[in-house]
């Protein structure tokens, strides 16, 4: 198949200690990560080392001393357009995303911050639009509660729609409207704002925006206003439906397949042989700590997301493949027994299990339940094990059956993963010629081949006069 009109993308999920729970006790890990600045930046710098698309700042307006075991990267962490400024300096030509959740927000603070980053990095600023399924958000921002799926999405339609105007609101030109803007005189069902902002218009007109999510209304607002998705389908036939839902659904507005971006997520542990990705893979798993099989876990957890499904025990193994495997020890050989009678789920955890780690439940190289508790928790989802060439094949064969765009990388501990797959699977991809070999632009639009927008206003007022 030809990709000689789609260009492969990559962008960097910054977790400081990484997308595994255990990411932040692998070697190499730094501790003061999450509010060492030179740190974000030296990661940053890796990866426009490698041509990324993009950095991905992520955000939580709530902190959460649940998720300490299952995902303690996302407890704490700077503020991300502050650390997004002191990226634009220290890099020229990656992209850099934001996280800002318009449920908190008004559109003037976005169109405001957003613009103001945009001319700070010339024109390589991004956002990635969310409407928060953290109920705890609404305690923190003097609410009862946080609003349902359709008010969120109701108002996140409307709150994009003034944000663009409010970047629309001065010229490009600014000799052309008298070195003013112009109000956008906005009135709707949420919002009454007058404008003009008081920032001039972005260099790249609008800046990137990106969005996740799979409910039909999270499509829309992707098909409608992103020009990034990330998607979490685990296999390509999924991936695929989900990835012409999109394309399909974006016609209707006008849009061209090329003018959205789907990425899904993929934590790459990669090493120069496949058995060093295993014993990486080990290793990072080795870390986790389990739950007992009786009575209450220490203290309270939250799962989700990267975190898992469940607690990490042999009872929680046993609910979700159907088979009673309690009273055996982690480190134990699993019986061939336990697969041949596991339910369907059971079956695809076991085939994710080997195909990660290359052990299987007979022969010499056999799966332990350690190994299930992990794959039956999720926490090795998302997780492609291997050599340079292995990753990369896995990469190319997602791109050019359109299964993605490409990926948005989740390195499982930082900084060495992100070197590894810098240093390793982008000089295989690029050799192949399926990957850039230099940016092509300085913007992040120029990455991503997506022209700059019309000005809505001003080609309003040309129509008029």
């Amino acid at each position: 198949m030809s990709t000689s009109e789609r260009e492969l993308h990559f962008g960097l999920m910054f977790w400081a200690g990484g997308t595994h729970p255990a990411g932040w006790r692998m070697p190499g890990s730094h501790a003061e990560a999450p509010f060492d600045i030179e740190f974000l930046q030296h990661v940053t710098q890796i990866a426009e080392r490698a041509k990324f698309d993009f950095l991905f700042l992520g955000d939580r307006l709530a902190s959460d001393p649940a998720l300490q075991t299952t995902n303690p990267a996302q407890m704490s962490r700077l503020e991300p357009f502050v650390s997004a400024a002191s990226l634009a300096a220290a890099t020229s030509h990656i992209g850099i995303v934001v996280t800002a959740n318009p449920t908190y927000y008004d559109p003037y603070n976005i169109a405001h911050l957003m613009a103001s980053l945009d001319h700070l990095s010339r024109g390589r600023a991004s956002w990635n639009l969310v409407t928060g399924a953290d109920e705890m958000a609404a305690a923190n921002f003097s609410r009862s509660e946080h609003w349902d799926t359709e008010k969120r999405y109701d108002w996140a339609d409307e709150f994009v729609q003034v944000t663009k105007a409010l970047w629309d609101s001065w010229d490009d030109d600014v000799a052309a409207t008298g070195g003013a803007g112009q109000p956008i005189g906005h009135r709707g069902r949420f919002f009454s704002i007058d404008g003009p902002l008081d920032v001039r218009r972005p260099p790249q007109g609008h800046v990137v925006i990106l969005h996740a999510g799979t409910s039909d209304r999270s499509r829309e607002l992707g098909a409608r206003d992103a020009d990034v998705i990330f998607a979490g389908q685990p296999t390509i036939p999924a991936a695929q439906v989900y990835y012409s839902d999109i394309k399909n659904r974006a016609k209707k507005y006008g849009r061209a397949e090329n003018d959205i971006a789907i990425l899904p997520g993929m934590t790459p542990i990669v090493a120069p042989t496949t058995e060093q990705a295993v014993a990486l893979y080990d290793q990072l798993n080795n870390f986790v700590p389990l739950d007992p099989e009786d009575g209450e876990v220490f203290g309270a957890k939250r799962y989700g997301a990267l975190g898992g499904k469940g607690r990490r025990n042999l009872g929680n193994v046993s609910q979700i493949i159907g088979v009673d495997v309690r009273g055996r020890l982690p480190d134990e050989l699993v019986d061939p027994l336990v697969l041949a009678e596991a339910n369907e789920e059971g079956q695809r955890i076991f085939a994710g299990i080997t195909e990660r780690t290359r052990r299987d439940v007979t022969g010499s190289n056999r799966l332990t339940y350690r190994d299930l508790i992990i794959g039956a928790t999720g926490q090795g989802g998302g997780a492609f094990v291997g050599n340079p060439e292995e990753v990369a094949d896995h990469i190319q064969r997602w791109f050019e059956v359109k299964a993605c765009d490409g990926f948005n990388i989740f390195p499982a501990y930082v900084p060495d993963a992100v070197s590894a797959f810098a240093d390793l699977v982008v000089p295989v991809l690029q050799k192949r010629g399926v990957y850039r070999a230099d940016y092509s632009g300085t913007t992040f639009r120029d990455h991503l081949n997506i022209p700059k927008p019309e000005n809505s206003l001003r080609h309003r007022a040309i129509r008029a006069a």
